[in-house]
């Protein structure tokens, strides 16, 4: 776990956007055990609304998922002023 600066006692959240729950499971549990607080959506538009409500430090994000795509859903993070600069890593099976 990387402490943030100024605060050892707070955990590093993550949220993991994917469709698919199994790799979501498989994903938080690696995380959980190295210490980040994880949470979850399983699509673009509940992820958009978790970042409202729960700013991560950074998401993992699928790229192939449907209604919104990895894409889209980062392309609306990067046109937010409150969550444009919220790092973001795409996943993908392919």
């Amino acid at each position: 776990m990387i402490p943030e600066e100024g605060n050892a006692e707070r955990k590093r959240s993550v949220l993991v956007v994917d469709d698919v729950p199994k790799n979501i499971q498989i994903l938080g549990s690696i995380l959980r055990d190295e210490g980040y607080e994880i949470s979850f959506a399983l699509n673009g538009k509940d992820a958009l609304k978790k970042v409202e409500a729960s700013r991560p430090d950074i998401i993992l994000l699928d790229v192939m998922m449907p209604e919104m795509d990895g894409y889209q859903t980062c392309s609306q993070l990067r046109e937010n002023e409150s969550t444009m600069d919220i790092p973001v890593i795409f996943l993908t099976a392919k």
